[in-house]
């Protein structure tokens, strides 16, 4: 099938990179485009959009077409009432890269963006070529032990009660976005236009709450993936990286069920490994991705 794209919307983006709407599975999702060559579909996490991605798509764009949407609700793309569920946003990527004209690609997910690429790859794996995890957990599925042994971090539990969170923070967003930037590049931060991004797009009521909706859809998530495990293994090529503070625990709850694996851990790198530690990330995408073009 030929690679298709819509026309551009308006809004800030890098040289050469094209902003789009695309209408999949009852949204309009904001997704930036870019390349030529085999479909790389990027994930981001919280409180992020697709420029998280910056740093790295430059690189990988000279051998791919890098696909890059803001997820359901955040960034520009539609702020749906409901489907913030790791099975639901599966859905949103594939219909997405059905609508690029795009039967399959590899997909890269960090943070929330873990999940769904996950369960798009145990699911449909005709449709994921290579898949690429960081910095996440998987719900129950045991290896993170570790990880978890102190509870989840602390703002689990802030974000998944309905309705306070978004009370708590309207007014002082800026603020809460830069306490995970600073916290998730070890204190180095990111560049200002970037920073200025990310706290722009959760401004506001409404963008929190869907926000805090992947948070609220945990014990969902949890379900799906315990179903799925259930009666799949994981075949597609898959490399599980950490940073801090996931480290290995991702990569252990990977390595039961997935029949290829390998793992990376970046070192001296916060959670927000694509802005903090592009310089480690870059050479193991274009390694890992470049199996496609043999």
């Amino acid at each position: 099938m030929p690679s298709a794209a819509p026309p551009p919307t308006s809004g800030h983006a890098e040289a050469g990179t094209s902003l789009h709407r695309v209408a999949a599975n009852g949204i309009e999702i904001n997704v930036a485009v870019v390349g030529k060559g085999p479909a790389v579909l990027l994930l981001h996490g919280f409180p992020h959009t697709w420029r998280l991605w910056a740093k790295v798509i430059p690189g990988l764009a000279r051998h791919h077409r890098v696909i890059a949407p803001d997820l359901r609700g955040l960034g520009a793309t539609t702020r749906a009432a409901d489907g913030y569920d790791a099975a639901t946003l599966a859905t949103d990527a594939e219909e997405l890269l059905t609508a690029l004209g795009e039967p399959s690609a590899a997909v890269v997910g960090i943070d929330a963006g873990a999940p769904p690429a996950f369960l798009l790859a145990l699911r449909r794996p005709g449709r994921v070529r290579r898949l690429v995890l960081m910095e996440s957990s998987l719900g129950p599925l045991p290896g993170a032990e570790d990880f978890f042994a102190g509870g989840p971090p602390w703002w689990f539990g802030f974000h998944a009660v309905p309705g306070l969170a978004e009370t708590v923070l309207t007014g002082h967003e800026a603020e809460y976005v830069d306490w995970f930037l600073a916290a998730g590049t070890r204190g180095r931060g990111v560049p200002r236009e970037i920073r200025d991004a990310f706290a722009g797009a959760y401004t506001g009521t409404e963008a929190l709450r869907c926000a805090f909706s992947y948070y609220r859809a945990a014990p969902a998530n949890a379900r799906q993936i315990q179903d799925a495990t259930g009666s799949h293994r994981l075949t597609v090529p898959t490399m599980a990286i950490g940073a801090h503070p996931v480290g290995t625990a991702l990569e252990r709850q990977l390595r039961p069920l997935t029949d290829d694996l390998t793992g990376h851990l970046v070192e001296d790198c916060g959670h927000i490994i694509p802005l903090d530690r592009p310089d480690a990330l870059l050479p193991l995408l274009t390694s890992f991705l470049g199996a496609d073009r043999q």
